[in-house]
């Protein structure tokens, strides 16, 4: 076993993987990492980088969660598409470690990145004898962007490490499972979290993190508990008119401010969404631990109140609009739509 220090919480067998690889120089030419969002993916993308070209300090300037880089994400969605499509996103902090992420209002991976990474992929390291692409989020690809993958995937240059990130390897195209090597990144364990949470000493209200966050390091990092909350309390809303619970025209002050912020996004929404219905259905079958610990008396309430077919349509909804955020649905619409259809089921 290598001296590496990968300082990685969390995912023992699949760092065991990767290092059995690397002393047998076996290492798959396309990984897959993929689990749900915040556990890790491409940090350990990175920490492999480091592992094969000795450069960490380099390397992590390019973690898409430093201030620097959201900011320059954020900035280029005021950009025009073309000029996007003439300037494709990537990072390359170090020559050998290329990051394309998605791009845009939408957070896509664009057809002019994966034709840069197409052409980028054929120079050779500068130093060493590898280099290392991190697509991340590949599911966020469209069609043709990721058939221009496929393509380089397909005879990849003898010194290219593709890693690709996603939350759900099916829904990606068969043939860019079938090139890549699989590894499962699934949530982490309670004792895995606390150990990662008490080496973030600058963090506050930690019990509360390691509840919201489900296994998920990076969300437990990232939340703003106050924002966290305020979107919290407009989704219990909806919920509770969904459930009849309370009247429309309680909601639509929410929908109003939603509809209305162009830096709140509907992705923000739908994971506050799926945790609380997480919270109602453990609730309706007589469960106790929840993440939302505080609501429990309004939760209960409604995990009285409705149907487990009620539960499941609604996920159902929240999984459609997830696919529709591409698309640029529009966010109060969308979620007044949830409702009443909702509503329906509640005779």
């Amino acid at each position: 076993m290598s001296e590496f220090d990968w300082d990685f919480h969390g995912h023992a067998p699949v760092i065991a993987s990767l290092e059995r690889m690397i002393a047998q120089d076996k290492l798959a030419q396309t990984l897959m990492l993929h689990g749900p969002s915040g556990v890790g993916k491409a940090t350990l993308a990175r920490r492999l980088a480091s592992r094969l070209l000795d450069d960490r300090t380099r390397i992590e300037q390019d973690d898409l969660s430093r201030e620097s880089n959201l900011e320059l994400i954020a900035d280029r969605e005021k950009w025009t598409a073309e000029k996007r499509n003439e300037d494709p996103l990537l990072f390359a902090s170090h020559p050998d470690f290329v990051t394309f992420a998605p791009d845009g209002p939408l957070r896509q991976i664009s057809i002019p990145q994966m034709r840069l990474l197409k052409e980028r992929a054929q120079y050779q390291p500068l130093k060493g004898h590898r280099r290392v692409f991190l697509i991340d989020r590949i599911d966020r690809a469209n069609e043709q962007a990721a058939n221009s993958l496929l393509k380089t995937l397909e005879e990849p240059p003898g010194h290219m490490i593709f890693v690709l990130t996603t939350e759900n390897a099916y829904d990606l195209l068969p043939t860019i499972r079938s090139r890549s090597l699989l590894l499962a990144m699934n949530p982490l364990s309670p004792a895995d979290m606390e150990a990662f949470l008490k080496s973030r000493p600058k963090l506050d209200q930690l019990q509360r993190r390691l509840a919201l966050a489900g296994g998920s390091p990076g969300v437990a990092l990232s939340l703003d508990l106050e924002v966290y909350d305020k979107r919290r309390t407009a989704m219990l809303v909806l919920l509770k008119v969904a459930a009849r619970q309370a009247p429309f025209a309680t909601w639509l002050k929410f929908s109003e401010s939603i509809s209305a912020s162009k830096s709140e996004k509907l992705d923000f929404y739908l994971q506050v969404l799926y945790a609380l219905l997480e919270d109602v259905l453990v609730l309706r079958h007589g469960g106790t631990r929840i993440q939302n610990a505080d609501l429990r008396k309004d939760l209960e309430a409604m995990a009285a109140a409705v149907s487990f077919r009620w539960i499941q349509v609604a996920v159902k909804e929240v999984d459609q609009m997830a696919d529709y955020v591409r698309r640029n649905i529009q966010k109060g619409i969308a979620l007044d739509a949830f409702a009443v259809r909702l509503q329906a089921l509640t005779g």
